[in-house]
């Protein structure tokens, strides 16, 4: 007994040792992990900004300390970051150039792509010079990269050239194999969210408002292009036609779509000739992660505040889809444009909006923050990817709206669905359900059978008013009469390009653009951009991805790829606020 007793008592001694050497390192690693994102990168003289595309394309990324400690490589990208990278790129006199390496990247949205061109294409103004290499370039890419001085393809490369196309998804009949079906109202022919529930296939009026914008994205893709490569639009689409993805390597060349066929090594020989350093001598290079901690130039004059207000609008965080998403909660929002009311070094804002919408509710709320905000100091909006139906509703009262040239805004609709799970319980489960009630109505939304006709009704009449409302916030925040509203309303969903001739924005421009408006409304001389909310401190990011579980989610989103999206949504239907202003759920653009 005396010797098992000192064997656990060995064991347990030994097990505590090891937990406080572990508690000691880890504690150092920690402290070390938050001194090296806390210092400043010095830039060598002679070095290179190598831009990386590569990983997911987020409005702004989290930062996920989770994945620096256990060895993994997060590859949420965000677009904050990224600009702020090539911005500080072509300030910084060290820096000579911009190496862009594409590989296997995914965009938010069009616009997002857009505006990392568009920021490249300022760096040029510089004199500066932008190289790009792939071993395969996706179309996406390539349309940023077509920007560059030089664009180089692997020997053995695919460039993949082949127009845009549009896929919804559609899981009415799939949802009715197990005795579940959607009862929808909704105002507007063109508000098509439902349909993934209730029909099919694509409805005509839904047909004619992705066309749209389809054909509007693609333009300005063409444009780019052709003003980049010198290639005629003519050319780019008889290329498309051609399906140029399986085009011979040479020919790519031949048809100007690449500078030259090159391998990595030689890749290097080309920017070191521009360098004008020796062969044997070592590219000085800097990350988008090392360029965070690069200064900046110094911040002077007044306070303008960007207000980062993306993802699903929800009422709260039980609303959101996933618990790894990020929303546009509606409490939370309202007290930080509170504060950014209140607060007297703030001279004005910019909201940066980048949402497909969300509760119909939470918009309301959050248009009323708006409201207030813009009463004591200018606010100015600048669309990202998306700003349509609750997206477009808290950004329709600013003073001033900008919008990229390839934004999905509009949709200016409201709907309402109601699952109707009584066959499966009743006729797949065999549940059976008597009925009490004291008055006409007390039984509604019971799940033991779908809504009646009176309750329908009721609803319709419901959603009737919260249409109006929403239209004429609208029509009061852009100084237009409600039938002139009406006009552009019925849900469509319209283009950044198309949706100034018809006067839902002011303005086609980047963030930049809205900073400066913003400065020009307040009557700023001298002033400075702060990004808002502010990020949190290394260590509550850390507990946060621990309970998040962010990085797996990240890995799903990889290995699903296209069908990440619809599975996400049916994951998530009990959560979501059942009276939505949004645009359609899942769009598909190839």
């Amino acid at each position: 007994m005396k010797q098992f007793l000192k064997y656990v008592l060995a064991t347990v001694t030994g097990i505590i040792l090891v937990l406080i050497i572990v508690g000691i390192l880890g504690g150092i690693s920690l402290v070390g992990m938050a001194a090296k994102s806390a210092s400043t990168t010095q830039v060598e003289e002679n070095s290179v900004y190598t831009l990386k595309l590569s990983g997911m394309l987020n409005e702004r990324a989290a930062s996920n300390p989770l994945a620096e400690l256990t060895g993994q490589v997060s590859e949420n990208l965000g677009l904050d970051n990224m600009l702020e990278a090539i911005q500080k790129a072509k300030e910084n006199e060290n820096i000579k150039g911009i190496y862009i390496e594409a590989g296997a990247f995914s965009s938010d949205t069009p616009a997002s792509s857009h505006a990392i061109r568009e920021a490249l294409l300022d760096f040029k103004k510089s004199g500066k010079w932008i190289v790009a290499y792939s071993d395969s370039y996706t179309q996406n890419t390539y349309y940023i990269c077509s920007v560059a001085d030089k664009v180089y393809l692997n020997p053995e490369g695919m460039l993949d050239w082949h127009g845009l196309g549009g896929e919804s998804y559609y899981v009415k009949d799939l949802l009715a194999k197990f005795g579940v079906k959607f009862q929808a109202v909704k105002v507007g022919k063109y508000k098509s969210a439902v349909e993934m529930l209730t029909a099919d296939q694509m409805s005509d009026f839904d047909r004619e408002q992705t066309m749209a914008y389809l054909n509007g994205i693609w333009k300005v893709m063409l444009d780019d292009v052709s003003k980049s490569r010198k290639v005629s639009v003519d050319s780019l689409n008889a290329y498309a036609d051609q399906l140029l993805t399986f085009a011979d390597q040479k020919e790519l060349v031949s048809k100007k779509m690449v500078d030259k066929l090159m391998y990595t090594d030689e890749v290097k020989g080309e920017i070191k000739k521009l360098l004008k350093i020796d062969a044997k001598e070592e590219i000085k290079q800097l990350t988008t992660g090392e360029m965070q901690n690069v200064k900046g130039a110094k911040k002077e004059g007044d306070q303008i505040a960007v207000y980062y207000a993306y993802g699903e609008i929800v009422d709260s965080e039980t609303g959101s889809m996933t618990d790894t998403d990020h929303n546009i909660v509606a409490n939370t929002v309202c007290k930080d444009l509170e504060k950014l009311m209140n607060d007297d070094d703030v001279k004005a804002v910019v909201l940066r909006v980048n949402s497909p919408g969300g509760s119909a509710y939470a918009s309301e709320q959050i248009w009323r923050a708006v409201t207030n905000l813009k009463a004591k100091k200018p606010v100015v909006v600048s669309m990202g990817g998306y700003a349509a139906s609750g997206g477009y509703y808290i950004s329709c009262n600013a003073n001033y709206i900008y919008t990229e040239p390839t934004t999905l805004t509009g949709s200016i609709g409201i709907f309402g669905m109601f699952p109707d799970v009584s066959q499966l319980l009743t006729q797949k489960l065999g549940v059976k359900f008597s009925e009490v009630k004291t008055n006409k109505h007390s039984a509604f939304g019971a799940v033991s059978r779908p809504l009646n006709a009176d309750e329908t009704a009721l609803l319709e009449q419901y959603i009737d008013r919260g249409y109006k409302l929403f239209r004429k916030r609208v029509a009061d925040g852009r100084k237009l009469k409600v039938e002139q509203v009406e006009e552009i309303a019925q849900g469509r969903v319209w283009l950044g390009n198309d949706a100034l001739p018809i006067k839902l924005v002011d303005a086609v421009g980047s963030l930049n653009d809205a900073v400066k408006k913003a400065a020009e409304l307040a009557k700023l001389k001298e002033y400075h951009a702060t990004a808002y909310p502010e990020e949190e401190s290394w260590l509550s990011s850390l507990f946060d991805n621990v309970t998040k579980k962010s990085y797996l989610d990240e890995e799903m989103q990889a290995a699903l790829g296209e069908y990440y999206e619809p599975l996400r949504f049916l994951k998530s239907l009990d959560k979501q606020s059942v009276i939505q202003a949004r645009m359609p759920y899942i769009i598909n653009i190839r």
